[in-house]
């Protein structure tokens, strides 16, 4: 994997390289919260080479195939029509194509700080001519619904007439992850194409199953031609595909401009009269290329201004993952932004940048909104009220499985059922396996954990009432209900469950489905059910009766509660080592040392096995962080007593002991688990937490997985990383509404500078080895109490605090 040069607010791509230009149109992917479309060049066409593709955050379509004797239901985020299609040729000469050039110069760039991708070529094609192409791109961040792009077309050695293609594509399928080719991948119906102006056409859309209405339209208009004759244009619409073939002359040395602007609209828009009608007027009032540019980048701008971060390095000043970190806040931002608000959606695993999951949402949030609630609350918010709507559907899902209240899905996509897939494809055999980690229970005590840190940090009481926590509680009776008293035991348990590691699934020769006891479900159970009774006490008498009367729930069920918190089963074994699940140290040791010899990459050691007809479920071997996700979520302080409360007794040594356990028993399978052994090293062990901190920040750009980035970013990895930086090294922690600070630095990192948004004010914040800065900002916000070393601060509106160690 050639790496691209960086400098502090853009990538550069030098050489034309086929079999990486997936990868970096997923990492040139432009998007606005709305949606994004992947940084495929505009005359490309979905292949081994290339794979253009266009997002909508929430358009989701259900298709139904036939695998292995099986009829299986999959929910896919959609391919939507393609706006880019843009291309050309000499009359007497080939179409553009990237294969049949000879390369003279090649570079694509991406400039975050401006949301503006730029294509650099220079090229001679097989009849000699040499012509320079320089191509911007915007997915515009101030209106949501336009993208535009312009093109600079300079023939250098030849003058004769050129035709130029441009238009929308609707006959796209999702084809964007190989091992899902086998599936239904058509989710499209183009139900009308036109001209609808003199420059411009149109595309009427629908998803086949979900019926999401769609129309795209599209202006282009070509400048500083040249020759006889005046400009002509013909309509073409073939196989969903519709454009327009406009012939023009050039001559050498005179540069020809291209503009095309494109709006998309949906009939889930708000404020509209019909998709069409907003589609066809949005691109014949749109201003021209630069004018929409500038407004693009201040619109940018302003996102900067509270989400940039610093970090330098003591021997260079401006540290070389700079870059890297502005790249994942910007495709956090990309995918969720201040346009999210407006949506009923949630947060995609792989963001709006490819196919992989299916688009779906996950747990990742519990990497992605610690960072957002620090600086964007208000997407926060959103986020959270998409799961706040699907509860209905986890009641019912709940109820299904003959347990309480609500239970969320591990995979969820349009309306909160559960999506994981039955089958899942091992590339590495080829064969279909059933999937069974839909049993990922823990998924909700990540959304209880979402909206309590979301109340913590806000302060926002209103949505606490209103929604968050009728989640809170719903997600307590149903750990309630499914935790079941063990006599042998003398404690509550919880079986039938999957951690997640995701290796494990069930008992080798058991025959039944999930794991018993796992450390990290029950522990967090536990912590759900506390969580509950503190969110109570935060309400008014009044909202709090009626929303106890909502659910059914007296005062004897919230002291069974207590009760079950207190006594949930957490297994240990050998010197303090909690096991991850119950029966964890009786499983086989494995020769790691030989796999690493035999295979090299062996992060998903489940493939690996299955295809030698082994069983990852017989080893001690996981694929990603599980009981350590514990102290990823809470300090020493809260998990010593929150493991005091449930009786058991946790040593000063014992978290070391733990992290190095799972540490050396861990194949870091997913992006996510370089994050987390990162973080509860950063204070233990800083030069190895900064080597993990390395590792998890190149996990896309470096494409560590080998492949999969192309397919789509990790974004709770990318997001994961900027809050490590930002808030883990920080040593940045909220309790009873004091924000403590403690920050920690690897030798390596000299110093952090970040702005957070809390309780209404903006902070500014710089540590290095031998200071912390705070300075609030003016407002009229109350004072906050900063902890720092044991000690408390009181800090005004606009007061500045210098704190040493």
């Amino acid at each position: 994997m050639n790496l691209p040069t960086t400098n502090a607010w853009e990538l550069i791509y030098h050489g034309w390289e086929p079999a990486q230009q997936q990868h970096r149109e997923a990492i040139c992917t432009l998007g606005n919260g709305r949606f994004a479309t992947r940084g495929a060049f505009e005359g490309a066409t979905a292949g081994d080479t290339h794979y253009p593709g266009t997002y909508l955050a929430g358009g989701f379509n259900r298709r139904v195939s036939q695998v292995a004797d099986r009829e299986v239901v999959n929910e896919d985020l959609v391919n939507l029509p393609n706006w880019l299609p843009l291309t050309f040729r000499p009359v007497s000469g080939e179409w553009l194509d990237f294969e049949r050039v000879e390369w003279l110069d090649y570079r694509q760039s991406l400039d975050v700080r401006s949301g503006l991708l730029t294509y650099s070529l220079h090229f001679r094609d097989p009849g000699g001519r040499e012509t320079r192409l320089r191509s911007h791109r915007i997915v515009h961040m101030g209106d949501s619904h336009l993208a535009a792009l312009r093109w600079e077309l300079e023939p250098i050695n030849w003058s004769e007439p050129v035709e130029i293609d441009a238009g929308i594509d609707g006959g796209v399928e999702n084809l964007g992850v190989a091992r899902y080719r086998k599936l239904e991948t058509r989710h499209l119906e183009v139900l009308e194409s036109d001209r609808c102006a003199a420059d411009a056409v149109f595309l009427r859309a629908m998803t086949n199953q979900s019926r999401l209405d769609l129309a795209l339209a599209a202006r282009t208009r070509v400048t500083g031609t040249c020759g006889s004759g005046t400009e002509q244009r013909e309509l073409i619409c073939r196989d969903g595909y519709v454009g327009e073939r406009i012939r023009i002359g050039v001559s050498a040395g005179t540069p020809v401009q291209v503009e095309k602007v494109a709006a998309l609209y949906t009939g889930r828009d708000r404020a509209i009269s019909e998709p069409g009608i907003e589609a066809q007027a949005a691109v014949q009032r749109a201003a021209d290329f630069e004018t929409l540019y500038r407004d693009h980048a201040q619109a940018w701008q302003r996102y900067w201004r509270g989400w940039d971060a610093t970090l330098h390095t003591e021997a260079n000043g401006e540290a070389a993952e700079q870059a890297v970190l502005r790249l994942h806040i910007f495709h956090l931002l990309q995918t969720t932004s201040l346009h999210t608000t407006e949506l009923d959606v949630g947060v995609p695993a792989r963001g709006l940048h490819g196919e992989a999951y299916r688009g779906h949402i996950f747990w990742d949030e519990l990497f992605i909104l610690p960072l957002i609630n620090l600086h964007t609350p208000e997407i926060s918010r959103a986020l959270l009220m998409y799961r706040y709507r699907r509860l209905p559907e986890a009641r019912r899902a709940a109820a299904a499985e003959g347990l309480r209240s609500a239970m969320y899905p591990w995979q969820s996509g349009s309306n909160g059922r559960e999506e994981t897939q039955t089958l899942h494809l091992n590339p590495e055999s080829g064969r279909w396996l059933p999937d069974n980690t839909h049993r990922q229970r823990h998924v909700n005590a990540a959304i209880v954990h979402n909206v309590w840190r979301y109340y913590e940090v806000t302060g926002d009481i209103g949505f606490l009432t209103f929604a968050g926590a009728e989640m809170i509680l719903s997600i307590a009776q149903f750990w309630a209900s499914i935790a079941q008293w063990s006599e042998d035991k003398g404690r509550y348990e919880i079986r039938g469950v999957v951690g997640p590691d995701e290796f494990h699934t069930y008992y080798p020769g058991s025959g039944e489905l999930g794991l018993a006891n796992n450390a990290y479900t029950n522990i967090m159970a536990a912590w759900c059910l506390r969580t509950a009774r503190r969110a109570l006490e935060e309400l008014a008498p009044t909202p709090r009766h009626d929303l106890l009367e909502r659910l059914g729930i007296d005062e004897a069920e919230i002291e069974r509660w207590a009760a079950i918190s207190q006594r949930l089963f957490v297994p240990f074994h050998g010197d303090g080592i909690i096991s991850q699940f119950e029966g964890y140290e009786r499983l086989e040791p494995l020769d790691w040392a030989a796999y690493q010899a035999r295979y090299g990459n062996i992060q998903r050691l489940d493939r690996i096995l299955e295809a030698e007809g082994d069983d990852v479920n017989r080893y001690q071997a996981s694929k990603q962080a599980d009981l350590l996700m514990l102290f990823y979520l809470f300090s020493r302080e809260q998990i010593e007593t929150l493991l005091t409360d449930m009786g058991y007794q946790l040593d000063p040594d014992a978290i070391p002991r733990n992290i190095a356990y799972y540490e050396a028993r861990t194949s870091h399978g997913s992006t996510l688990s370089n994050i987390v052994h990162s973080w509860v090293l950063a204070r233990s062990d800083r030069q190895r937490s900064w080597e993990l901190f390395g590792n998890a920040l190149i996990s896309d750009l470096g494409d560590i997985q080998g492949g999969t980035t192309k397919e789509g970013i990790h974004l709770g990895a990318m997001a994961g990383t900027v809050d490590l930086a930002l808030r883990g090294y920080m040593g940045l922690e909220l309790r009873d509404g004091i924000l403590w600070l403690d920050p920690m630095l690897p030798d390596a990192l000299h110093h952090v500078e970040q702005k957070i948004l809390y309780r209404g004010h903006w902070i500014h914040l710089l540590a290095n080895h031998r200071r912390l800065c705070l300075r609030l900002e003016e407002g009229p916000c109350p004072p906050v109490t900063i902890g720092f070393r044991g000690q408390t601060h009181e800090l005004e509106q606009g007061q500045a605090l210098e704190l040493q160690p």
